[in-house]
């Protein structure tokens, strides 16, 4: 993503009762707010955040956050005649008690739809540049995209069925997480696309997003944790089937071309 473009709209810091507000993001005394809602944090704040200068991947964060909620706010209307209503981004270290459990580094970003609120320690995105070599803002700005794909499948209904189906069929319920998580990628592709629209991104940004994907597909994972890949155990996806429906999203700029669940893929 280039910044330069948006640099002006990421540089808004006002102060307002001892707290720094970003654009939806205030820290106050120990306390995270991303999108409404004030969340009290139990551990450190990122350098800076209360001295008057930000960290800028809180900027980052909160202006990404910002942008795919206001494309949700117009494009779930228009396509599917639904409103849509915003999540909350809960940014931690270490560890932060949510509706789904404990939140911890080790678990990697998530959503959680009892609360409605993701979760994301910021040490993820420097493990996403060391550990699985995705590199670049868009590549970060994907794995928020992707956890708010899984609000608009909270919003739609199909969260909620797909959990059914997986507490009444147990044998499918790795599969049918594939499958969801797989939309969720789809939908961060179509807010990819209105971001090319808007010449937000170039052609190297996408390319960081879609080698994100890759990155984190469960065949590659595993190879990197055990040296060896057991299908059974999928719950995201290969590499090639998390690039294939990022790119679906992202061409199309449809949600109907995110339907993973009538699909043989």
């Amino acid at each position: 993503m280039r910044m330069r473009r948006i640099g002006g709209w990421l540089a808004l810091a006002l102060w307002l009762g001892g707290g720094v507000w970003l654009g939806g993001a205030v820290w106050l005394g120990g306390a995270v707010w991303l999108g409404g809602g004030l969340l009290h944090a139990q551990s450190q704040l990122p350098a800076g955040a209360m001295s008057g200068h930000p960290d800028p991947m809180l900027k980052f964060v909160s202006f990404v956050l910002d942008d795919v909620q206001k494309n949700w706010d117009r494009v779930l209307p228009a396509q599917m005649k639904t409103p849509y209503r915003h999540a909350k981004l809960v940014l931690y270290r270490n560890s932060f008690p949510s509706a789904c459990g404990k939140a911890e580094t080790a678990v990697g970003p998530f959503y959680c739809p009892g609360d409605e609120k993701v979760y994301l320690d910021l040490e993820f995105f420097s493990e996403l540049k060391r550990r699985f070599g995705a590199p670049g803002e868009f590549a970060e700005a994907y794995v928020i995209a992707h956890e708010i794909g899984h609000h608009i499948q909270k919003i739609e209904g199909i969260e909620q069925k797909i959990r059914h189906l997986q507490e009444t069929n147990p044998r499918e319920a790795n599969q049918l997480s594939v499958r969801l998580e797989l939309q969720a990628d789809c939908f961060a592709g179509v807010w990819g696309n209105s971001t090319e629209q808007r010449h937000l991104v170039n052609r190297n940004d996408i390319e960081s997003a879609i080698h994100a994907a890759a990155a984190v597909g469960d065949d590659r994972l595993q190879r990197l944790g055990r040296g060896s890949v057991n299908p059974e155990k999928f719950t995201h996806g290969t590499s090639a089937q998390r690039v294939e429906w990022f790119r679906r999203g992202l061409d199309s700029g449809k949600l109907t071309a995110c339907n993973t669940f009538g699909s043989e893929r």
